[in-house]
């Protein structure tokens, strides 16, 4: 049996990374913006708001936050944004967690 902690294995400087992508997608609209983009690759923000019936304002400010963060990233084309994940290895947690929530 392995005695090394997850700090030993993954590194302290990444278990803090991964803590502050964590706090910023515990948030059951991001981790829907986050799913929806998993799947679709990248979206328009007004597709965005129609598939999850947000309004723009709100989902404007979830997605300059994971913006920020370095969850998602976006592209300018004309007049429109269209978001994609940063981080597409995420979507692995985004995976676990609705697996984990058929047992709850």
């Amino acid at each position: 049996m392995s005695t090394n902690t997850l700090d030993q294995r993954v590194g302290t400087d990444k278990l803090v990374r991964a803590s502050e992508l964590l706090k910023v997608a515990a948030h059951p609209q991001r981790l829907a913006i986050l799913d929806l983009l998993g799947r679709n690759k990248r979206l328009c923000v007004m597709d965005l708001s129609d598939l999850l019936g947000m309004e723009q304002a709100i989902l404007s400010q979830h997605l300059t936050l994971m913006r920020d963060k370095g969850l998602l990233d976006y592209e300018k084309e004309g007049k429109y944004s269209f978001y994609f994940l940063a981080q597409p290895d995420f979507m692995k947690i985004i995976r676990n967690i609705e697996h984990c929530c058929e047992h709850l």
